[in-house]
Formats: C-alpha cells, sequence, structure tokens
C-alpha cells in the first residue's frame, strides 16, 4: 500500500508516521520534500512561493519515482503544497495558480496513492505544544480541509481514499493501522 500523510504544519504527520512504521511490517517511509538539502538545495529564510513550487514539484517526483514501490508512506504529499502555494500567495496579495504541467503531476501522483492520511486542526487541539505560525497553520488547515473534504480542486474523485484520523498519539496510529489491515 501507498500512503501519504497530510496536513499543516505541527499536526503530528511524523509522529505518526514513525509510529505506523515502528508497529507495521515492511514500511518505509519516505520524508517530507523540505528536505531538499541533500540535493543541493536549501530554503532561504522565511516560506516562499519558489520554494514551495520546488517542493511540490520533489512531492510529485517522489511519489513517481517509487511508483512500483509498496509499502511506502510518505510525509506530506501535494495537496498539502497546493495549500501552502494558495494560502502564502494570498497572504501576499497575490494568488497563485497550477499551471497545466503541474496540475497534470499532482494528478498523475495522487493516482499513484492507495490512501490519502489527513491530520485536521480540532478544536481542543491534538497537539499542546507551542507551534511555530500559529496564524498560517490555522490558514494552511482550512485550505486543506476544502481541498480534501470538499475536492474543490476536483482532484479526489474516488482515489485516493482519504482516511481522516484524530485524537490521541495511540487513536491516530490504531485509525491508520486498521485502514491498512485486507478487508
Amino acid at each position: 500500500m501507498r500512503i501519504a500523510v497530510t496536513g499543516t504544519h505541527g499536526v503530528g504527520k511524523s509522529t505518526l508516521i514513525d509510529d505506523f512504521v515502528s508497529a507495521s511490517r515492511g514500511y518505509e517511509s519516505v520524508p517530507e520534500p523540505y528536505w531538499l538539502e541533500d540535493d543541493g538545495l536549501a530554503f532561504g529564510d522565511g516560506i516562499s512561493i519558489a520554494d514551495l513550487e520546488t517542493q511540490l514539484e520533489r512531492s510529485c517526483s517522489l511519489i513517481l519515482s517509487d511508483e512500483a514501490s509498496t509499502n511506502l508512506i510518505f510525509e506530506r504529499c501535494p495537496l498539502d503544497f497546493l495549500g501552502y502555494l494558495d494560502v502564502v500567495s494570498a497572504m501576499e496579495g497575490g494568488e497563485w495558480s497550477p499551471t497545466g504541467r503541474q496540475l497534470r503531476q499532482v494528478e498523475k501522483a495522487l493516482a499513484a496513492l492507495d490512501l490519502i492520511v489527513f491530520i485536521p486542526i480540532r478544536q481542543p487541539d491534538d497537539i499542546t505544544v507551542t507551534i511555530e505560525l500559529p496564524k498560517l497553520r490555522a490558514r494552511v488547515d482550512r485550505r486543506l480541509k476544502a481541498i480534501i473534504r470538499q475536492d474543490d480542486l476536483g482532484l479526489l474523485d474516488g482515489s485516493p481514499r482519504v482516511l481522516e484520523v484524530f485524537g490521541t498519539r495511540d487513536a491516530r496510529l490504531q485509525l491508520l493501522v486498521d485502514a491498512t489491515q485486507p478487508a
């Protein structure tokens, strides 16, 4: 099964992935595209449209380059970057929209996944630590909820399946483990 875990920053994606890989045999985690320094790219201070577009492209490439591999769990998917790009461009007074090429890559990448695990912010927040950039976090969460729950970009028509997880660390893990068991 090919899984991507999505959500704004500070919702527990890495923790869920680490817990799942520890609890599930044969799954390998794929780090989020932010960590591109290994490829000679380093992002500047702050968040920029150019950096987010690079991460969107890298997210698609990571998913598609491992298309034949199974039992992978990706930290983030293209939907994350679409949400961040929408929000950050609006905060800068602009409006971002994907090019035709970007949209085709996103569609291909999503089609290569079996499951998207969405971790939304809930009230009260399931995460009790101090969060960096809380306003950005809240705005991206609202945007991701629209992208995923209403499919307002028309990218999730039946495939991949979407699972929304919430609650304690153990509860989230159990929801994901249950979703990956054969029917």
